[in-house]
């Protein structure tokens, strides 16, 4: 029953994305500093239990375990040779679970920042990102892959280079960043000024959006503002609350009935894929598909409203975009 992203937006209201791969991990034994990626062939048991519970949740799609998958994130664990290799068992590994699916599930190849910066900053090439991404993506190709789902981009530079690598694989792709730096990603880009990053490239995005943060306030927040150019199709895969120290334990504050709520919210701000990230559990995705079943649309919520709903902000809201200023227009004029 194998389908596509693009077939899936075309039938589905709303597509719920997976939840957390880390944070989960570390529940069933990683070790920090340990790849993830390793555990493909390490402990399949587990990259596989994991994907086998987000599609019991209600997953439609689930991300590969390969975020750290280029030869320069490997080189950290000395597997910068094994590239393909680690890139095409992550792939196969979460298309043999939603193979077994009584449902459509998508398999995306997660693709995530090479932790390198760009000239003039660093020494990181345009070319070279791409030849990096490019050997990244055709093990997940290899693997079976449906689509590449670049992740937690900060830079104009790397989400151009990844997708660049991504069309010349002959594979669509979606791609979110993350704005966590005053509303902004750490280099300075603005939400709604995501779109104009794909200017002149072959193929769009099937989807872009936001992932990860600081928490499920801010994230909508910022969908709000992307969402202000009426996009097709906009992601949010939000944390799970906000992440607070217990001792040495990172845990993070979101309940199963406010990641619920977010996901509403970000349905209701225009989002077409919700997911969660850090700190979201097959338990948070469950409570996430069940309230996507039940939600009724509603008007866009304004700040206001996402404060008294799911907390305070972390951040300002960003001053360009529009994102409060839409949210009260929708609520004025009665919503979609």
């Amino acid at each position: 029953m194998r389908t596509t992203l693009a077939e899936l937006l075309a039938t589905k209201d709303v597509i719920l994305a997976d939840g957390a791969t880390g944070t989960n991990y570390f529940q069933r034994g990683l070790m920090s500093g340990h790849a993830p990626e390793l555990w493909n062939e390490e402990h399949p048991e587990h990259v596989q239990g994991l994907h086998r519970q987000f599609v019991e949740a209600g997953a439609d799609v689930i991300l590969t375990n390969s975020f750290g998958g280029t030869a320069q994130r490997l080189k950290l664990h000395h597997a910068q040779d094994r590239v393909h290799e680690l890139n095409r068992r992550a792939a196969e590994l979460a298309r043999e679970v939603a193979d077994e699916a009584d449902r459509p599930v998508v398999v995306a190849g997660s693709v995530g920042p090479t932790g390198e910066l760009f000239e003039p900053l660093g020494a990181l090439t345009h070319d070279v990102a791409v030849a990096s991404f490019r050997e990244q993506i055709e093990g997940l190709k290899a693997g079976g892959a449906d689509v590449v789902w670049i992740e937690t981009m900060s830079s104009v530079e790397e989400v151009r280079a990844a997708a660049q690598a991504a069309i010349e694989a002959g594979m669509p792709y979606t791609a979110t960043c993350s704005f966590d730096t005053a509303g902004r990603t750490m280099m300075g880009l603005m939400p709604d000024a995501l779109v104009r990053v794909f200017d002149g490239l072959a193929e769009p995005p099937l989807a872009f959006g936001a992932n990860c943060g600081v928490g499920a306030s801010d994230i909508l927040v910022t969908v709000l503002s992307i969402c202000s150019g009426e996009h097709s199709a906009v992601i949010s895969k939000g944390n799970c609350g906000i992440p607070q120290f217990q001792g040495s334990e990172v845990v993070y504050s979101g309940t199963p009935t406010l990641m619920a709520t977010y996901a509403q919210m970000a349905a209701d701000a225009g989002a077409r894929i919700v997911g969660g990230c850090c700190g979201t559990s097959p338990e948070h995705l469950a409570s996430m598909r069940r309230a996507l079943d039940e939600r009724v649309p509603a008007p866009a919520p304004t700040i206001e409203d996402i404060v008294e709903r799911i907390g305070p902000l972390t951040n300002a809201a960003p001053s360009a975009g529009g994102g409060e200023d839409r949210g009260r227009r929708r609520r004025r004029s009665g919503g979609d």
